[in-house]
């Protein structure tokens, strides 16, 4: 399996994931015209995709659903929750896309990939991250949450890779110039996970996991130095056994775009 995050940050998330012979979206939020560019210029194949898995109907994860689904004829995968408000606001046409929806939990297949939804929390109707597994390797995807549960934990601690939220560093959030009430949601349980709560999970995580990407940075609240600083600090004596990297917003001359998971 590879994975290859082509957005991440509040200004549009997509990862791409390709298996044996299918592949699979994390997220579309960016316009279909972005994301098949960056497809095609971080070496994805189009064709391979067989679904578009949605973790929530916040604009910057759903921006591109509808158009792109509807363009490679492809199903949109999401709660029930996430799908209601999908058609409310995330559709941009009326033409016909098919959707499918998932509980937490309840697995499912897409082509060769079998599907876990996971309960995360967050601001929106239901969302959800997602673990995929295709033969004996698995990646999870657990973005977009305030905090990170038992179960959630136990399920990524089976993983051989994971991309894992680290929003914001606190000092620079208490510091910066959000509004107090901006804040305030950032920290809660419904939040945001910072580089703090980040290390925190590395902590339990590093013993098997191989490969982490640290995902949805705010580009106002941290930076990437303090975020793989802190996740390294959370390695602790697995810091040579886990390979760690930082997504980006997207392409630039000095990001380190795409960020990139091979198993």
């Amino acid at each position: 399996m590879r994975c290859i995050v082509l957005a991440s940050g509040s200004k549009g998330n997509c990862v791409y994931v390709e298996g044996s012979g299918d592949a699979l979206l994390i997220d579309a939020g960016l316009s279909r015209k972005e994301i098949l560019s960056r497809l095609g210029t971080a070496g994805g194949n189009p064709d391979l995709i067989s679904g578009i898995l949605v973790t929530h109907e916040h604009i910057d994860h759903i921006r591109g659903a509808d158009t792109l689904a509807r363009h490679l004829g492809v199903p949109v995968y999401g709660t029930g929750g996430t799908l209601l408000e999908f058609h409310k606001k995330g559709r941009t046409a009326k033409g016909p896309v098919q959707t499918c929806s998932c509980e937490y939990h309840e697995k499912y297949s897409v082509g060769n990939f079998i599907i876990e939804p996971f309960e995360t929390s967050h601001d929106a109707r239901e969302p959800c991250g997602f673990s995929i597994r295709e033969c004996d390797l698995e990646i999870a995807c657990c973005t977009d949450t305030g905090v990170i549960t038992a179960p959630v934990m136990d399920m990524l601690n089976r993983c051989d890779a994971v991309i894992l939220e680290s929003n914001h560093c606190p000092d620079m959030l208490r510091d910066g110039p959000y509004p107090e009430m901006l804040k305030r949601r950032i920290r809660s349980k419904k939040g945001h996970l910072s580089n703090n709560a980040a290390a925190d999970c590395l902590r339990v995580l590093s013993s098997h996991v191989h490969e982490v990407v640290l995902a949805h940075l705010s580009e106002v609240n941290n930076t990437p130095e303090r975020a793989l600083k802190a996740a390294k600090e959370g390695t602790g004596l697995y810091i040579s056994d886990v390979r760690i990297t930082v997504a980006s917003q997207g392409p630039g001359a000095e990001n380190g775009w795409p960020a990139r998971i091979d198993l």
